[in-house]
């Protein structure tokens, strides 16, 4: 009996895959924004820009915020799709190991990178001179 569950669950996205995914999350042309990962099933996460986070799988999606002094916030979102393993798995692990698969997250995928697009705050001065070349003569 154990050898016919192993069998059925052999073919589980769960086995294969795992239940973790790595993300790069970038800000092109801001390096150094703070963008905080939030959704049901992993929470809340911090990375700086240009990083990599490690999520738990889940089917709720996760939202992003950046932010970083003299820039607006940038936000997106990670959504989670399910992976193609799904469909096989019905085949190789039957309803088994599509449950478990559905219940440990495994059979959700987040895209790979998120680039998180942020734009400068014309409001925000840095207090530095201008450099000699942009100064009025």
């Amino acid at each position: 009996m154990l050898g016919v569950a192993f069998v059925s669950l052999a073919g589980c996205a769960t086995i294969v895959r795992g239940t973790i995914q790595t993300v790069a999350i970038n800000t092109p042309g801001v390096p150094g924004a703070t963008c905080t990962l939030t959704s049901g099933s992993i929470g809340s996460q911090v990375v700086t820009t240009p990083g990599v986070v490690t999520l738990e799988k889940g089917s709720s999606a996760v939202t992003i915020r950046c932010s970083k002094p003299c820039y607006n916030d940038g936000v997106g979102a990670l959504a989670s799709n399910t992976d193609t393993m799904a469909a096989g798995n019905v085949l190789a692990g039957g309803v088994i190991g599509l449950g478990v698969d559905a219940a440990t997250g495994a059979m959700n995928q987040y895209a790979p990178q998120a680039d998180i697009v942020m734009t400068e705050d014309g409001s925000c001065h840095s207090g530095a001179p201008a450099p000699a070349s942009k100064r009025r003569r």
